[in-house]
């Protein structure tokens, strides 16, 4: 088991994405972030809404997951924004290590 990460959001805003994307990479909460349009069906508040929305997809570590959490928290206009972590159990390693060579827990 590996103790790296990916985080998954998404939002519908692209000025909203960009805060939450270049506030992850400054911090060094994120070793990369990708970003990928794609459509949302889902209920909210008694309706089925679908909307364009953005997916981003966080690399980043188990330990720096709370503050990522926050900072995506901090920076979201949505009232219930996913924010979901799904652990890495393998992968190359070299592409593990940058991960972890490139998040700084502050």
């Amino acid at each position: 088991m590996s103790d790296k990460c990916v985080v998954m959001t998404t939002f519908s805003d692209d000025e909203v994405g960009s805060k939450i994307i270049h506030s992850l990479i400054e911090k060094r909460l994120a070793a990369c972030v990708q970003v990928q349009s794609i459509e949302s069906y889902y209920h909210w508040q008694g309706k089925v809404n679908k909307d364009q929305e953005k997916l981003v997809i966080i690399k980043t570590t188990l330990a720096l997951y709370r503050q990522v959490e926050a900072d995506i928290l901090a920076n979201h206009d949505y009232d219930t924004p996913e924010i979901i972590q799904l652990p890495i159990t393998a992968g190359y390693s070299d592409y593990l290590q940058w991960i972890e060579s490139e998040c700084k827990a502050t």
